[in-house]
């Protein structure tokens, strides 16, 4: 286990990473220190090869309320270009979840609002207990959900976005799965063994191809919105190449020879 003062990294035998925001007494909030150590290190597991995904959850009762309000009080001191580039460390974190090559689960045990559901947009999977709490309150306070909105209307859509985004209002797990802001709901007591089993299911899939498949949504999306005559051509090329790859010949050759494939554990 690897514990920094403000957040823990365990790693198990089997690749899995958990990352735990480790602020409970302020709910789990970042601020500048939180987001450049968090996004240093999403860049290191995305190129290490024995990491094969990343669960992100927190301490305490909440999973993350956003931005520490301290630390952005203390902005009205910044000049307005230090705000910007402020703005820009904490949209690189965002965006070094969103594209890490990996497979990134969020476990939410409690509230995630503000820039919290702006972490959770940017993960592959989200599981929610049912207790928990979302919401884009930077209204309420006079502030905008700015930096988080493209992660986050790429999950809920833009009806929802003006829905939420303007009223500030919470919502609860049943609504977040709704708008598609979480995949699955649980019991509280159940987070912790409903999480392992579907971290297990994930471990099914094989390496190399759990981060081609998260690189061919994102190209799909990007072909489809820039050079749509280009998706076929892509797609095409794409499977061409997975399908000869050595994990693609391992994983059709385990199926015909009715075994588990080499990163399957017996």
């Amino acid at each position: 286990m690897n514990v920094e003062n403000h957040y823990i990294k365990e790693v198990d035998p089997r690749g899995v990473v958990t990352i735990t925001l480790n602020r409970p007494e302020i709910h789990n909030a970042f601020n500048d220190q939180i987001i450049n150590d968090l996004t240093r290190e999403f860049q290191s597991l995305d190129s290490d090869d024995s990491c094969r995904m990343v669960v992100l959850t927190g301490a305490g009762k909440s999973f993350c309320a956003g931005a520490d309000l301290n630390w952005m009080k203390g902005m009205a001191n910044y000049s307005d270009d230090e705000n910007i580039e402020d703005s820009r460390r904490l949209s690189g974190l965002f965006e070094t979840i969103n594209k890490c090559r990996k497979p990134v689960l969020a476990k939410v045990n409690g509230a995630a609002l503000g820039g919290g559901t702006g972490l959770i947009a940017c993960c592959d999977f989200v599981m929610a207990c049912k207790s928990a709490k979302f919401g884009f309150t930077e209204v309420r306070l006079g502030l905008l959900p700015a930096v988080i909105s493209p992660f986050v209307m790429a999950k809920i859509g833009e009806s929802n976005a003006r829905a939420w985004f303007l009223s500030g209002e919470r919502f609860d797990a049943t609504v977040a799965l709704q708008i598609g802001l979480v995949h699955q709901v649980v019991p509280l007591d159940d987070l912790e063994t409903s999480m392992s089993r579907m971290i297990e299911k994930f471990l099914l899939a094989g390496p190399m191809a759990a981060c081609e498949a998260k690189k061919l949504v994102m190209n799909v999306l990007k072909f489809k919105n820039e050079n749509p005559s280009e998706v076929t051509e892509y797609t095409c090329q794409t499977i061409s190449r997975i399908r000869t790859s050595p994990e693609g010949q391992e994983g059709m050759g385990a199926l015909l020879e009715k075994r588990k494939p080499n990163w399957v554990e017996s």
